[in-house]
């Protein structure tokens, strides 16, 4: 009866986790001994590309700093309301030495999430939202619960 009450309990589980997801899945069970047991799963087919993966990677890693995510917002609005940002600009609001400010808009410039643009002396900042969109479908995309 034990066993039975156990493999029901699995079985409800999986139902639980699996009902939702929108690609073919296979189910492998193992039997360890007579208590215990583990699921592996397989995907049938394979929807995300190896560079959306790469993408996800990439720009994750710029935005896990909380400085660049607030230094990448500001950008953002700045260009929305049509203001050229600079590292001046960018030191003067958050209050960073201007290496830092350089470090951050480095790092989110490497990832594609910015554009540079420099005149003079001086490096204008643009917000690139084709990459920040192309992220955001990746992580759905990735997402198991859509």
């Amino acid at each position: 009866m034990q066993i039975f009450l156990h493999h029901f309990i699995w079985y409800l589980i999986c139902f639980y986790f699996l009902k939702n997801m929108s690609f073919p899945v296979i189910i492998y069970w193992y039997h360890i001994n007579e208590r215990n047991f583990f699921m592996r799963l397989r995907k049938d087919t394979d929807d995300i590309q190896e560079e959306e993966i790469l993408l996800i990677a990439k720009v994750s890693d710029a935005l896990a700093h909380p400085a660049r995510i607030k230094i990448f917002r500001y950008i953002m609005q700045a260009n929305r309301a049509m203001v050229l940002v600079c590292n001046k600009d960018l030191v003067e609001y958050f209050d960073y030495a201007q290496a830092t400010i350089s470090q951050h808009t480095k790092k989110l410039a490497e990832s594609g999430l910015i554009e540079v643009k420099k005149q003079d002396k001086f490096s204008y900042y643009y917000a690139n939202l084709g990459v920040l969109m192309k992220y955001l479908n990746a992580t759905k995309k990735f997402s198991v619960t859509q």
